[in-house]
């Protein structure tokens, strides 16, 4: 689906050290020796659509940590998408941190480079879940990094949370939505911890003192609730934001609208075609545009439309879906999402389809039987 205006996500994939939830593609500084040679690549990328001229309402450094980049790379980055890409005056232009890694003249160029919403990676503002976790900061560190973003300029700020933590508890939880509440960011990221292969917390799920699933459940609703009391809206399974402050990039990609990745692991959607440069840096730094394509099928097509677009609180409209994939949705359907509706996980009205509050929790089940 061709837009206006495209988003373009920025991958820089190195940390002090990964945490030991992280699965994402991202490397620890004591195993990057190739950092400089990664910005030139990226870079280079960057320019290989000078000769496009696509038009940008959305920027977003994400990784591993971008605020680890100095003020030079930042600033070299930028200039190439300024010279590539066409970026929109009232562009979004979102950069991922970790407290530890800002400073003011770091917030100071940001600003200048045009960053108008910064997105803290806090998790927990208790130090003894922030330690479990592998966390580098403490929340002493997040405040003192929130207040200079506001000094700095930075108006819109999303903060990023997780529930169901090693040592969390009904009561630490709920301190540190209180806490984070009491800032008044513009928009709340609400994880729930992951098991993922190939992490430390997976190897250790054994001894890990987790929260048991009643009370994990139990975390989202007090979550959900308190975040609503205060004015937050619920638009995404895992995200809320005051009025008007929705992620635009991140929206993109639930919509399904178009985007450009660039950089190691980053997927596109471009030009009716979805790629991919693949997870190897070392092929990435011979030659970054490695162009992995993902052949779709028309169920493959369909799949994605629908997990995207039921992430949103809006949800999808059926006569688009049927417009799309030339079939109805609710063919073959009927009976089990009436039975979803009738639960009070799924809501149906006029043309549009749509899970509930309670659906979100429990949206993969869902998911899984729907498709």
């Amino acid at each position: 689906m061709a837009t206006d205006a495209l988003g373009l996500y920025v991958h820089i994939p190195f940390c002090v050290r990964k945490c030991n939830y992280c699965d994402f593609c991202s490397f620890g500084l004591s195993q990057v020796d190739w950092r400089e040679r990664y910005i030139d690549k990226l870079c280079e990328e960057i320019l290989s659509y000078r000769e496009k001229r696509i038009k940008l309402d959305s920027i977003f450094f994400g990784g591993g940590t971008p605020s680890l980049l100095t003020s030079a790379e930042f600033e070299k980055i930028c200039s190439s998408i300024k010279e590539s890409l066409v970026v929109s005056g009232d562009v979004e232009f979102t950069v991922e941190a970790n407290p530890k890694t800002l400073s003011r003249e770091k917030l100071l160029v940001f600003k200048a480079s045009g960053v108008n919403r910064l997105s803290i990676g806090l998790q927990s503002t208790h130090e003894n879940e922030l330690k479990i976790l592998g966390r580098i900061h403490n929340f002493e560190d997040f405040l003192e990094s929130y207040q200079l973003a506001r000094e700095c300029g930075i108006e819109n700020i999303n903060v990023d949370l997780m529930y169901g933590i090693p040592e969390q508890t009904m009561e630490s939880f709920g301190i540190t939505l209180d806490r984070i509440l009491d800032l008044s960011p513009q928009h709340i990221s609400l994880y729930g911890l992951i098991l993922e292969e190939g992490t430390p917390f997976y190897e250790m799920r054994d001894r890990l003192s987790l929260p048991g699933e009643d009370s994990e459940c139990d975390m989202y609703y007090l979550a959900t609730d308190r975040l609503s009391k205060r004015g937050y809206t619920h638009y995404e399974i895992s995200n809320y934001s005051q009025p008007g402050k929705e992620c635009r990039h991140n929206l993109k990609y639930w919509r399904s609208e178009e985007y450009i990745g660039v950089g190691l692991a980053a997927y596109s959607y471009y030009d009716g075609k979805r790629f991919s440069n693949g997870y190897d840096i070392n092929v990435y730094l011979q030659n970054h545009c490695t162009n992995y394509h993902r052949e779709y099928s028309d169920s493959d097509e369909a799949f994605e439309y629908v997990m995207l677009r039921l992430r949103l609180a809006e949800g999808f409209s059926l006569s688009d879906y049927r417009s799309r994939f030339g079939t109805d949705f609710l063919e073959g359907r009927g009976d089990l999402i009436n039975s979803f509706v009738k639960a009070g996980y799924m809501c149906i009205k006029d043309d549009k389809i749509s899970l509930t509050e309670r659906g979100f929790y429990v949206s993969n089940s869902i998911l899984t039987e729907l498709i």
